[in-house]
C-alpha cells in the first residue's frame, strides 16, 4: 500500500499529480502519471495531451489512492 512514508520507493504510474517547474513556469501540469524514467515524469493531462517534466528542479504534489496529498521535491527523485 502506498503511503506518504513510502511514496518515493513506489511506482508513480497511475497516480494523479500536480507538477510545477521552478525554472520553467509554463510547466504547470495536472493529470495522471503515465510513464517515468530516471530523470522525467510523463503526465497525461485532462485534455488527453501528454507532457514530460524533468524531475530535477520540479515540485510534485502526488495524490495517493486514499486521497492524501504529498508534496515531494523532484530533486530527491532523480538521485
Amino acid at each position: 500500500m502506498i503511503t506518504s512514508n513510502n511514496l518515493v520507493h513506489h511506482e508513480f504510474i497511475g497516480l494523479k499529480v500536480h507538477a510545477t517547474n521552478v525554472k520553467n513556469k509554463s510547466l504547470d501540469l495536472k493529470g495522471t502519471i503515465i510513464d517515468e524514467t530516471k530523470n522525467t515524469i510523463k503526465i497525461e493531462e485532462e485534455d488527453n495531451t501528454e507532457k514530460t517534466i524533468p524531475k530535477k528542479g520540479s515540485l510534485f504534489v502526488f495524490e495517493l489512492p486514499n486521497g492524501e496529498k504529498v508534496e515531494i521535491d523532484g530533486n530527491i527523485l532523480s538521485i
